[in-house]
């Protein structure tokens, strides 16, 4: 079961994790991460997105991950509107029989994540002013040694 889920309510991460499918006769292992909205030097973060552009975009990621790891299960929820320092912002569930094929797939999905889905992000300064936020270098970085793209 593969699902992708983006939503203007808070995460609920317990029951997120609670609810997550997995075979006790085959999944040996469930990664997840959590991403939070720092606070450094701001007051909100606001994402935008294109409602069914950004779910396929994100599900055509988790299909590459299929694709190279065997997964059993991937489920990622993420946030938009404005969030507030220390709110969660995004949550992935990577069930797999062992546990290397679930941590790899995890982190592969929140590489690309981060750098190519469509997710419009602003920041309010201390001040009360917007900007917009692109991908960091370290980000592009981390998810180009992957390959080309999150698709291929």
């Amino acid at each position: 079961m593969f699902s992708v889920n983006i939503c203007e309510q808070p995460l609920d991460i317990a029951a997120l994790t609670t609810a997550f499918p997995r075979s006790a006769e085959d999944t040996g292992a469930v990664a997840t991460f959590t991403g939070f909205v720092r606070g450094d030097g701001i007051s909100a973060l606001a994402l935008e997105h294109y409602p069914g552009m950004t779910e396929q975009s994100i599900l055509d990621t988790v299909h590459s991950a299929a694709r190279r790891w065997p997964v059993q299960a991937v489920q990622v929820v993420h946030r938009v509107g404005e969030l507030s320092a220390g709110d969660p912002i995004v949550w992935l569930a990577v069930g797999s029989s062992h546990r290397a094929a679930a941590f790899s797939a995890c982190e592969f999905i929140m590489d690309y994540l981060k750098v190519s889905a469509p997710l419009w992000k602003r920041e309010r300064d201390a001040a009360g002013r917007w900007y917009w936020v692109d991908a960091k270098d370290s980000d592009e970085n981390r998810a180009r040694r992957w390959g080309r793209s999150a698709t291929a």
